[in-house]
């Protein structure tokens, strides 16, 4: 089970929710062909703007379209001009009447806790020529920093221009890939080198979901970094005790 790539196939109902959330009898295979298209469309018109997931519902005519993303601001544009656009280009694509698409963006504020974005950010990163191992360690750093309790990244390829791919990878803290209550996430993404195409995948282990307890989000959650405290706060607690 602990060899399985990906894990969220393993906890459907159990920590992970489906992508998609529709029921169909027939045109089952038009409307997760058309799933696709909307992804496909999304993740190249929003490339820019730290897309992490898709989730899309579907009831009758209506069509909810669900994006996650770190840069809220590029989706929406100024005065909410850019999500006007996408919406009508959804529904040319999801061929809804007009009106019967709603699209809502929620913002990531803990990028570093959602493995899609890390990895997209190690991708960055190798086409931007910076070391491979530098830029996983980093990544590693940031996100047991954030809370993480535990994180694994592989990178495989020619890595570094060898004349051999090869395959390394970083782990810390727990990855429990056969607990099926572990909520782990799971991210890839292909950095498009000079010397040929790198594959990331990133695991990030969120804790654990126990019965009766919803899913830990911590990427959708603010900063858990305990404030400093300040020198007048200092000095007013001593004048307290004197």
């Amino acid at each position: 089970m602990g060899h399985k790539v990906k894990p969220t196939g393993l906890r459907l109902g159990i920590t992970e929710n489906w992508r998609s959330r529709w029921y169909a009898d027939k045109d089952y295979s038009s409307k997760l062909g058309n799933d696709l298209e909307i992804r496909k469309f999304l993740a190249k018109k929003l490339e820019r703007a730290a897309l992490s997931r898709v989730e899309i519902e579907r009831a009758g005519e209506k069509v909810k379209v669900t994006i996650y993303t770190a840069r809220p601001g590029i989706v929406i544009g100024k005065k909410g001009a850019e999500i006007d656009t996408l919406r009508s280009e959804l529904e040319a694509i999801a061929k809804a009447g007009k009106g019967n698409v709603n699209v809502d963006v929620v913002e990531i504020r803990r990028p570093e806790l959602d493995a899609q974005l890390v990895a997209q950010s190690i991708a960055d990163q190798l086409e931007g020529r910076i070391a491979f191992r530098r830029a996983m360690r980093k990544a590693v750093q940031s996100a047991r920093k954030s809370g993480a309790q535990g994180i694994r990244i592989q990178c495989s390829g020619r890595l570094n221009g060898a004349e051999m791919g090869r395959r390394e990878w970083y782990r810390e803290g727990r990855v429990p890939l056969h607990t099926l209550r572990a909520a782990i996430g799971y991210g890839e993404a292909t950095a498009r080198t000079t010397m040929g195409a790198v594959g990331i995948k990133v695991w990030i282990y969120n804790g654990e979901k126990l019965a009766g307890q919803p899913t830990p989000h911590p990427e959708l959650e603010g900063s858990s970094r305990p404030s400093r405290r300040g020198r007048g706060d200092r000095d007013r607690n001593e004048r307290r005790a004197r």
